[in-house]
């Protein structure tokens, strides 16, 4: 049984949100490698890997390392950064411990303060992502550290060969691997914007377009994630799923969200911010 939490977050610095997640070992596995956090300011899916005790253990260190940012309205991004270090030490020690190794993928938000107004620090590491809608609106905000999408880039895989291509499944970096820094991007904090954030058992599952149809159909957070981790054991549940979804209220302050609108977000490419 898949295991969901509903919360309603209010803090005054802040527009009030409700975050909904859940994590399901799927059909074909038999152990959960997948972590999550889903306190304020963070939200983020850490997909283990190494086999399931090396793997939770790693993905479980991942999100162990941004516990002291719970509850905190003035988070810095230089401390988001000082997490992932930390986490990257922590696991590449775990996986020098074990015959096969051991890493994971990290992605997420953390909400952070610049000049007293909230923004969203979006990480990634590895093949989980970021999705974003607003209103009609869809959008990754994450790009995968993966061979598939590195092809994809290069123009020697097509779209419609994704599904049936042989290594979908290699990711190029992870924490605890070398050569393996985090992209980020700033985003400011937009009212009646939903954010979600899942490991490869959901989005390697149902496509972008019924990820948006139930995101669009549900507006209750919880109902939202519930339905996409059925959807995913129905497309046979192949990997551990885990969700996470944040939706931001409609109206925060007038000042804050005129504010927030004028500012420029940062377009997604790989490296472009340093935390």
């Amino acid at each position: 049984m898949p295991s969901r939490s509903v919360t309603v977050e209010v803090s005054e610095a802040s527009p009030q949100l409700r975050v909904a997640a859940s994590t399901d070992a799927g059909r074909q596995r038999r152990g959960n490698e997948d972590s999550h956090l889903a306190e304020f300011p963070v939200y983020i899916v850490a997909d283990g890997m190494g086999g399931h005790d090396a793997g939770a253990v790693a993905s479980a260190s991942v999100v162990r390392a941004f516990s002291g940012l719970v509850g905190r309205d003035d988070v810095r991004p230089d401390e988001v950064a000082d997490a992932i270090r930390r986490a990257h030490q922590t696991v590449a020690a775990l996986s020098d411990r074990t015959r096969r190794g051991a890493g994971s993928t990290l992605t997420g938000v953390v909400q952070v303060r610049h000049d007293g107004l909230p923004y969203w620090l979006v990480l990634n590491v590895g093949d989980s992502r970021v999705y974003r809608v607003v209103g009609a609106r869809f959008e990754r905000m994450t790009i995968d550290h993966s061979y598939m999408q590195e092809q994809l880039d290069a123009g020697n895989l097509a779209p419609d060969e994704v599904e049936t291509f042989e290594h979908k499944n290699v990711i190029t970096r992870a924490v605890g691997a070398p050569d393996s820094p985090a992209d980020y991007w700033v985003h400011p904090v937009e009212a009646g914007e939903r954010i979600l954030i899942c490991s490869d058992g959901l989005h390697g599952e149902l496509s972008e377009a019924e990820l948006y149809d139930v995101l669009a159909h549900h507006a209750d957070p919880g109902e939202a994630v519930d339905d996409l981790v059925q959807r995913a054991l129905d497309h046979g549940g192949h990997d551990n799923i885990t969700v996470v979804l944040v939706d931001v209220a409609e109206n925060p302050s007038a000042e804050e969200h005129d504010e927030a609108a004028r500012l420029e977000t940062s377009s997604p490419t790989e490296d472009n911010t340093d935390a």
